[in-house]
């Protein structure tokens, strides 16, 4: 298996390119494609993560479920998939893009950038997590309050916080409304 690829983007959030995941990410990252998933149980919880410490962008902060790069052709559904068997080995139902627009840019301390164009999506499944150690530290089932809180707290990354400000008017991890396909970039396929 050769490195992984990420797809480039126009400003219009078209495909230009690709490009190896591992050099892209630097002090002056290309703009990208990339999702961020909230995986939410029965009962409402939803799953965090911290990243590894080892992870050469942002290692050691807190954020969402999973993130990751849809590949070259691949469907968000797909790659959201991928990524959650792949880091926490856990399946996932019902996937349902929630900010299908959201786009950062984020500078870490020691001048990494993410540049992104990131559709959030909200996935259902329960479970406890097998971690892949390489991808994530520590991963638990939080309360929604308690996922609002760490959004104030410097310890969860910049996307996270940037998250949960448009997420925090939805309400309810189970209630958050359908956004629907129409505003995924057109780089990406449902």
């Amino acid at each position: 298996m050769g490195a992984e690829e990420i797809v480039l983007l126009n400003e219009a959030d078209e495909a230009v390119g690709t490009a190896p995941k591992a050099a892209s990410h630097h002090r002056e990252t290309p703009y990208h494609l990339a999702f961020s998933c909230y995986l939410i149980d029965p009962q409402g919880r939803v799953l965090i993560t911290r990243r590894a410490l080892d992870k050469p962008s942002f290692p050691g902060v807190w954020t969402g479920s999973c993130c990751g790069h849809p590949g070259p052709g691949e469907g968000l559904r797909d790659a959201v998939r991928r990524r959650l068997r792949d880091e926490l080995g856990i399946a996932a139902d019902a996937i349902t893009p929630v900010l299908p627009g959201f786009r950062y840019r984020a500078t870490a301390d020691d001048g990494l950038v993410e540049y992104e164009r990131c559709p959030v999506v909200r996935a259902i499944g329960s479970g406890e997590p097998r971690l892949n150690r390489d991808e994530v530290e520590e991963a638990g089932w939080w309360t929604w309050r308690e996922c609002l809180d760490l959004a104030a707290r410097p310890e969860s990354s910049p996307w996270y916080r940037m998250q949960l400000a448009q997420l925090a008017p939805l309400g309810d991890p189970l209630n958050w409304p359908d956004a629907g396909t129409a505003a995924l970039p057109p780089a990406l396929s449902w």
